[in-house]
């Protein structure tokens, strides 16, 4: 009497490692309008803020108060932080959304979901293999800013060292350093919305939906974050941390907030991230 192994048909050569490679899935997405177009968006910003401060002249802050938005003409390096520091609070959050919840909804929208998994490709092979690739791209969306921002803030503003608001100055290479923690902090403090968007992506079978539900719970963090009466409730909200990589641009880096920044969005994101692989492998697919 032979086993259901036994029974069961593999074809020569299938190793299920082995499908829906990375490098496929990158080329699949990168081919994608909507990659182009945020791509293109986030490179575009730099350009419009030099636009706006030729037009209106040297930023000022309110009530004499001196910020990071003061110094963006300052230098390059001025410039790439300013930049960051305008996009962080929701453009960053686009593209985010965009990549990890647009990428199994849109696969069940063209009812090409169900035929990948039929390949087959396993369940958690597939979700892997999008994952990796939309949060590669969000970090790619992430370096592209800062890197438009330095080429264009070394032609309109020379390169220098960073100023300090509070006082004080780094030099180009300790700014530089500091720039790339500031990034890797951004993304890790993003990586809340990316498990929301992915863990919606496979909920339903649009897009939009999974987006949108993405970005518009992550406004309601930063309302809530914004209701002071809440206190010491809002410690556990993702979005009273996202700007805490401020701290890394001063002339001794204070490390308190950003590691609690970074705990908070890591344990959200872990569990969002199990939710849909737990999900997904019991989802009947119809698409």
């Amino acid at each position: 009497m032979t086993t259901l192994a036994e029974r069961t048909e593999v074809a020569h050569g299938y190793r299920a490692g082995r499908t829906l490679p990375l490098r496929v899935e990158l080329v699949r997405q990168l081919k994608r309008r909507r990659t182009l177009v945020m791509g293109a968006v986030l490179a575009a910003l730099p350009f419009v803020l030099v636009v706006a401060f030729a037009i209106g002249g040297e930023p000022d802050g309110p009530d004499d108060r001196v910020t990071l938005m003061d110094t963006a003409t300052a230098s390059a390096a001025n410039f790439a932080a300013t930049s960051l520091f305008v996009s962080a609070g929701f453009l960053l959050v686009v593209p985010v959304a965009l990549f990890c919840g647009d990428t199994v909804a849109s696969e069940a929208s063209w009812s090409s979901l169900r035929y990948l998994l039929a390949s087959p490709v396993p369940r958690a092979r597939l979700l892997w293999s999008k994952l990796v690739v939309a949060l590669g791209l969000s970090l790619a969306a992430m370096v592209l800013l800062p890197l438009v921002a330095l080429a264009v803030g070394s032609v309109a503003y020379g390169w220098g060292p960073l100023q300090i608001p509070t006082g004080g100055a780094l030099d180009s290479g300790t700014a530089a350093q500091r720039l790339v923690i500031v990034i890797a902090y951004i993304f890790v403090s993003q990586l809340v919305t990316a498990g929301l968007a992915f863990w919606l992506s496979t909920k339903t079978d649009a897009p939009l939906g999974a987006v949108g539900g993405a970005v518009g719970l992550t406004i309601v963090g930063n309302v809530l974050d914004a209701v002071t009466a809440l206190g010491d409730w809002r410690d556990f909200l993702p979005a009273h941390w996202q700007f805490a990589w401020a701290d890394a641009i001063q002339p001794e880096p204070e490390w308190g907030g950003m590691i609690q920044g970074a705990s908070v969005s890591i344990t959200y994101a872990l569990v969002l991230f199990a939710l849909a692989f737990r999900g997904f492998r019991r989802k009947d697919v119809v698409s």
